[in-house]
């Protein structure tokens, strides 16, 4: 029956989109609540009859979404959330199971708060019409329901907080086992995400249950941030003094409904005492279990020394966190070396912030307390982290590519540069939807650059090399050369962009140099 696949819950019926198959709200996991609550996610239940796929699926508890690009399902619409959350969805040219193609899984980000796979900026269908590509994004359990990490809370096995990872190792799983009913290849199967979704994939190459369901992994505003079970239990106390709970035991926790917990956890995500370098309520946990080390280690150690992997950055990562913090972009010059104080411990505040200045002066850039805040902040979250994974992953011969993405968004006369999430229009192929040019831009400029990213990306989850026509040789990352493909304007490879104000940090927080034994 045309439309109709064989999964190994049941059959599904498709949309035929004019030149390509969308399957959504596909359920990969059981309704995580109730007792479920705080559990490993299991298989979803089977049905008998022909399952429609035409619609997105609940998505987890969280805040409300701001109207506009972040919207879930459109700029006009929400979607019902729900506990019973885990669906994904898949967007796939043809059905013919014989054609295995490369299968690209997209994480999604939102501080481990928010979002979900239907975000429309999200939508597959792009990547798929310009590569021969199946495409898939998941839901996962976000806030306290997903990353709660107490060990009051722990799993019979030992498994503590990670609920929303598992998940991600869940719905990895399920396209395993069913993405060739799909058209799809599941032995070539590539995980990218942002942010949080970052956050994600560099936390899966450090995880023994991970490991084997993908082959490569692309890192878009990412690194490894985790907390240690101390910390997130840290996390979970103030979290139940604010709902007024004595502790975090399972028979007290259960019960509260949903909502509450989503208005704790935001609260919870203001008060926060402990700045820390990811001033975030949750992020996973490494318990000894699931993330037996830190992943960092782990992949220093050569955990995913046979994964290929891209990661990068954007310029300007942290503009958007000061619109959305007025406070940040108040900052005077002694709130600045409070901020790096707090952000970076043990490095002194006026070598790094001078190291900045006379950086950005030789370049004949701004040197105002906000720029050097956004310069040295979107290092010290975002850039550094991630070529310290670079540094991990070449230390055992692990293939890697670094990019830089430095085009600039026009919104807030130029405010934003080149912002956090700024680069997710162009991979998703989006920059023609007027309410995403008012973030992105647009025009034959944006377009070109849309499409070469794209490609990028396409080619590196086709054959593990992101060069193209488009960009020309992409050569791998190592730490002597340090080749970083720019993004932007003027796309182009540039050996150590950027790197004079890194000194700074590479004397404090150095690089690995060499694999790192694994002696846990």
């Amino acid at each position: 029956m045309k439309g109709v696949v064989d999964t190994t819950q049941g059959r599904l019926r498709g949309v035929w989109r004019g030149d390509l198959w969308s399957f959504s709200g596909v359920p990969y996991a059981r309704a995580p609540a109730g007792s479920l609550r705080w559990r490993p996610p299991l298989p979803a239940e089977s049905w008998d009859t022909i399952r429609d796929a035409s619609t997105f699926g609940a998505i987890a508890p969280q805040p409300a979404a701001l109207p506009g690009i972040t919207s879930p399902s459109d700029p006009d619409a929400s979607e019902p959330q729900s506990e019973d959350c885990l669906f994904l969805n898949v967007w796939t040219p043809d059905l013919d199971p014989e054609r295995r193609r490369p299968v690209m899984v997209f994480i999604h980000g939102g501080g481990f708060t928010s979002g979900s796979g239907s975000v429309f900026l999200y939508r597959g269908g792009n990547l798929v019409r310009n590569g021969d590509a199946v495409v898939v994004t998941i839901n996962y359990r976000l806030g306290a329901l997903g990353f709660l990490g107490h060990r009051q809370l722990a799993d019979a096995d030992g498994l503590v907080g990670n609920w929303g990872m598992q998940d991600q190792v869940a719905a990895l799983a399920w396209v395993a086992e069913n993405i060739a009913a799909f058209g799809g290849d599941p032995d070539n199967v590539t995980i990218f995400g942002e942010s949080a979704g970052g956050f994600s994939v560099a936390a899966l190459l450090g995880c023994p249950a991970a490991l084997g369901l993908f082959r490569r992994a692309i890192v878009q505003s990412g690194g490894v941030h985790v907390h240690t079970v101390e910390e997130a239990e840290r996390a979970g106390e103030r979290l139940a003094s604010m709902l007024g709970v004595a502790s975090c035991d399972r028979a007290a926790f259960e019960d509260i409904p949903s909502t509450e917990l989503v208005a704790a956890t935001a609260e919870l995500g203001k008060r926060r005492p402990d700045p820390g370098l990811v001033p975030l309520p949750f992020l996973p946990t490494v318990d000894g279990t699931f993330l037996p080390i830190d992943p960092l280690a782990a992949i220093a150690a050569g955990a995913a020394s046979g994964v290929d992997l891209v990661i990068g950055t954007n310029r300007d990562e942290l503009t958007l966190f000061g619109l959305g913090n007025p406070a940040l972009f108040a900052m005077d010059e002694k709130g600045l070396e409070r901020w790096v104080a707090n952000s970076v411990p043990g490095i002194p505040p006026l070598e790094l912030i001078g190291a900045y200045r006379a950086a950005r002066q030789a370049r004949g850039e701004r040197v105002g307390v906000n720029d050097v805040w956004v310069a040295a902040g979107t290092d010290i979250v975002f850039r550094w982290p991630s070529l310290q994974l670079a540094a991990a992953h070449t230390a055992n011969g692990g293939r890697t590519y670094v990019y830089l993405f430095d085009w600039e968004s026009p919104a807030f006369d130029g405010l934003l540069g080149s912002t956090h999430a700024l680069e997710l229009p162009f991979v998703f192929g989006a920059v023609h939807v007027p309410v995403v040019q008012m973030f992105s831009g647009g025009g034959p400029p944006a377009e070109a650059l849309s499409r070469q990213m794209q490609m990028a990306w396409l080619s590196f989850a086709t054959r593990g090399d992101p060069s193209h026509e488009g960009i020309g040789e992409w050569r791998g990352w190592d730490r002597a050369e340090r080749a970083t493909m720019i993004f932007g304007a003027h796309t182009g490879l540039v050996l150590a962009p950027r790197d004079r104000e890194l000194e700074v940090l590479e004397r404090y927080r150095p690089l690995p140099t060499t694999a790192v034994a694994n002696d846990s």
